[in-house]
């Protein structure tokens, strides 16, 4: 990181000005890039939340909703996209149901 951008950054008093400062303002290409990337991480961390609440293993997840483990670790380390139709199965498969706001 620069030091014209660690001093822009000391100069911040709230998180969202840091965003500014690292990802660009709101509606640039870097920022929405950035928070496609935050969705995605909260997405899976609330996964891998719900699954070892249900007290279920990856592979015993894949198994009840008829996928691979290996698809599952892939979705909670942000390294796979997830259709929606799937992301249903899965949340179903831990109990749960998935409600999507449009904002």
């Amino acid at each position: 990181m620069s030091e014209t951008k660690k001093k822009s950054i000391k100069g911040c008093h709230t998180f969202d000005e840091i965003l500014d400062v690292e990802y660009g303002v709101e509606g640039t290409p870097e920022r929405k890039a950035f928070e496609r990337g935050a969705e995605a991480f909260i997405l899976a961390e609330r996964l891998k939340e719900e699954r070892l609440k249900a007290g279920l293993t990856q592979e015993q997840l894949a198994e009840k909703i008829g996928t691979k483990k290996t698809y599952i670790s892939r979705i909670e380390n942000g390294k796979a996209d997830v259709q929606l139709s799937t992301l249903f199965r899965i949340f179903e498969g831990l109990g749960k149901k998935v409600c999507l706001t449009i904002l």
